[in-house]
C-alpha cells in the first residue's frame, strides 16, 4: 500500500516563505511525475507545479518566479519552496505522485491528505 505524507504547511505573513515536503512510502517500484496541487475554498483543485523523474518542471503562471519544485528520487520525496507568498496562495496543498507499484503494473495516481497553507497578516 502506498502512502503520501505531506508536511510543512502553516500560517505565514504576506511576503513570507514556506517549504512543503511530501514523502511517498510503501510498495513503490518507480515514480514518474510528482506534483503539487492546491484547492482554495469554493474553487477547483489546480496544478501548482510538477516535476518529472528527469527533473523537467512545469509551473502555474500564478506561481512562476516565486515557487520552486524539486525532488529527491532516492527518498521518493518532492518539495515545494514557496517564497513571496500572497494571500491568494491560501489553500489546501495536495501532493500527487504518478507511480508503479511493481514492474508489471500500470501507472496510477496517488494523493496525499493535504496540508493547509494560510497567508495572512
Amino acid at each position: 500500500q502506498v502512502q503520501l505524507v505531506e508536511s510543512g504547511g502553516g500560517l505565514v505573513q504576506p511576503g513570507g516563505s514556506l517549504r512543503l515536503s511530501c514523502a511517498a512510502s510503501g510498495s513503490i517500484f518507480s515514480i514518474n511525475t510528482m506534483g503539487w496541487y492546491r484547492q482554495a475554498p469554493g474553487k477547483q483543485r489546480e496544478l501548482v507545479a510538477a516535476i518529472t523523474i528527469g527533473g523537467s518542471t512545469n509551473y502555474a503562471d500564478s506561481v512562476k518566479g516565486r515557487f520552486t519544485i524539486s525532488r529527491d528520487n532516492a527518498k521518493n520525496t518532492v518539495y515545494l519552496q514557496m517564497n513571496s507568498l500572497k494571500p491568494e496562495d491560501t489553500a489546501v496543498y495536495y501532493c500527487n505522485a504518478d507511480l508503479r507499484e511493481d514492474p508489471e503494473s500500470e501507472l496510477y495516481d496517488y494523493w496525499g491528505q493535504g496540508t493547509q497553507v494560510t497567508v495572512s497578516s
